[in-house]
């Protein structure tokens, strides 16, 4: 399993400011599990991604690997990276335009030194066409010496997931792995990583501005708003019973969730540099501007009272004043 706990995130801006990307994030998948990680854009993450599979080391707070903090030497990296490995958003920019197939694929391998030290004793040649097969990438041979202007989208997205699967990886955080496709070959992308859950037991972690993508592949949904989770749990509880009312205004403009009315958010995530007080969401809240967090006293509480991180726990949790305050009425029903 592979486990963020705690971790915080600070960049330092141009003008000297420190921005907090992850404010005490919490996160987990499992083997065989595939989590949908959702939020609009600035709300990190895709720095969370980041920092589970390694590429950014977090200030604060630990990522753990079967229970085992991750070291932050290089050494200690390489045989982590092995087990975790990241397909990015951009499959042609991910791609080196200069690389054939083959070489893309292969190049995982030459690093970690498996080329010739395959555990099962194939060749290099051998485990770079499995890879692209269990992409589907078929008969993958015939792909060894195109570049990646000679592919589709769809085709360069496989092959990125061809390099993650040439190392055998236990997990693949995949960040919008279809944002950038048709409509007709999303399906295809997304239909590829649930059959790779299937067959190989993979984990994934799916980082997506998409909750229409995360109702049709995920098991788990959290849902973060400028560094933290707000929203977590089973994906059915979390979009078809939203509590959070980020997470409720989100899916009222996905066409594929029916009976909620359309909430539009006014403005934009704010500034990392300046988090609000108390609930950061509630410049933003719908609730508080309506009213209805005033009717059930705790609209002072949305303006001051910060709220503890959400707990990384099993069950359907969320981080909302509005939302606790309805809990002992609802045990009381």
């Amino acid at each position: 399993m592979l486990q963020a706990r705690g971790v915080r995130v600070d960049f330092v801006t141009r003008g000297g400011e420190v921005a907090r990307a992850l404010d005490g994030a919490d996160l987990r998948v499992g083997a065989g599990e595939v989590v949908a990680l959702v939020g609009e854009s600035g709300s990190g993450k895709t720095t969370l991604a980041r920092v589970l599979v390694g590429l950014q080391q977090p200030d604060s707070g630990d990522v753990l690997l079967d229970g085992t903090p991750l070291g932050r030497r290089p050494r200690d990296l390489k045989p982590f990276r092995r087990r975790v490995q990241m397909v990015l958003q951009d499959p042609a920019g991910a791609l080196n335009p200069r690389q054939t197939v083959y070489d893309s694929v292969a190049e995982g391998l030459r690093l970690h030194g498996l080329s010739t030290r395959d555990p099962d004793g194939r060749s290099e040649e051998r485990q770079v066409a499995d890879a692209l097969a269990s992409a589907g990438l078929r008969p993958p041979e015939r792909l060894f010496l195109r570049y990646p202007h000679e592919l589709s989208g769809g085709q360069r997205q496989r092959v990125l997931i061809a390099g993650a699967l040439a190392l055998r990886p236990e997990l693949l955080i995949a960040d919008e792995p279809v944002s950038s496709l048709d409509a007709s070959i999303r399906g295809e992308i997304l239909a590829l990583l649930l059959k790779l859950r299937s067959d190989l037991g993979l984990g994934v972690l799916v980082v997506t501005h998409d909750l229409g993508l995360a109702w049709n592949i995920a098991d788990r949904t959290a849902v973060m708003y400028l560094g933290r989770i707000v929203e977590a749990g089973p994906t059915e509880d979390v979009l078809a019973d939203p509590q959070h009312p980020y997470t409720r205004a989100l899916l009222s403009v996905v066409p594929e969730m029916e009976g909620l009315e359309a909430v539009v958010l006014e403005g934009e995530i704010p500034d990392p540099t300046r988090i609000p007080a108390g609930c950061r969401f509630h410049p933003r809240c719908p609730a508080l501007a309506s009213g209805e967090a005033a009717e059930a006293g705790v609209d002072d509480d949305c303006r001051r009272t910060p709220l503890a991180v959400l707990p990384d726990h099993r069950g359907h949790n969320v981080a909302c004043h509005l939302v606790a305050a309805r809990i002992p009425a609802r045990d009381g029903q």
